[in-house]
C-alpha cells in the first residue's frame, strides 16, 4: 500500500509542476496532495503542522493567482477582457506553439482582448503589458511553491527510505 501511496504522491507532485503553468489544474494544491500522499504512509509520520501549514501556504498561492493578474491589469489600465484574453491566450498558446506559446500566447490573448475593449492602441498594449506581467507572477509563485513541494517529497523520501522500501525479505 505505501508504495502505491508514493506513486501517487509522485504523481501528484508532477500535475502540481504542471499546473503552474497549465490553468486548468491547480498547482499547489495539487503538489500538496502529494505531500498528504507520503504521510499517508506508514513508514512516514502524520506531521499535522507539517500539513496545515503547507496546505495553508497552497491555498494562499491559489487565491493570489486569481488577485495578481487583475491588480497588474488594474495598475497599467487594463479590464477584465485583458485578463480573459491572457488565459484564453495561454490556452492557444500551449496548444498551437508550444514551448514559446506558453510566453507568447497569454501577451498577445491580452492585447487582442484590450484591443477589442479599446479603440487606443497603446492603452491597450500597454494594458496587454499588465496583465501578461500578472500572470508571469502568478505562474512563478506557483511554480516556486510547487518545486518546494517536490524537494520536501523528495527530503521526506530521502529521510525515510529504510522504512519506506523495506519489503521484509
Amino acid at each position: 500500500m505505501d508504495i502505491l501511496l508514493l506513486f501517487f504522491g509522485l504523481l501528484f507532485i508532477c500535475l502540481g509542476i504542471l499546473g503552474s503553468f497549465l490553468p486548468v489544474l491547480p498547482g499547489p494544491p495539487m503538489s500538496w496532495l502529494g505531500l498528504l500522499m507520503i504521510h499517508l504512509t506508514k513508514s512516514i509520520p502524520m506531521n499535522w503542522w507539517f500539513l496545515g501549514i503547507t496546505l495553508a501556504i497552497a491555498i494562499i498561492i491559489s487565491v493570489l493567482d486569481y488577485i495578481i493578474p487583475a491588480i497588474g491589469t488594474k495598475k497599467f489600465g487594463g479590464s477584465r477582457a485583458g485578463v480573459v484574453g491572457t488565459m484564453v491566450g495561454l490556452i492557444v498558446g500551449i496548444i498551437f506553439f508550444p514551448p514559446l506559446g506558453i510566453i507568447i500566447g497569454p501577451f498577445v490573448g491580452a492585447l487582442i482582448g484590450e484591443m477589442s475593449n479599446q479603440a487606443d492602441s497603446k492603452k491597450a498594449l500597454k494594458a496587454a503589458f499588465g496583465s501578461f506581467l500578472g500572470f508571469v507572477t502568478g505562474t512563478l509563485l506557483k511554480f516556486i511553491v510547487a518545486i518546494i513541494y517536490a524537494g520536501l517529497f523528495v527530503m521526506k523520501i530521502w529521510e525515510y527510505k529504510g522504512e519506506l522500501f523495506d519489503f521484509g525479505f
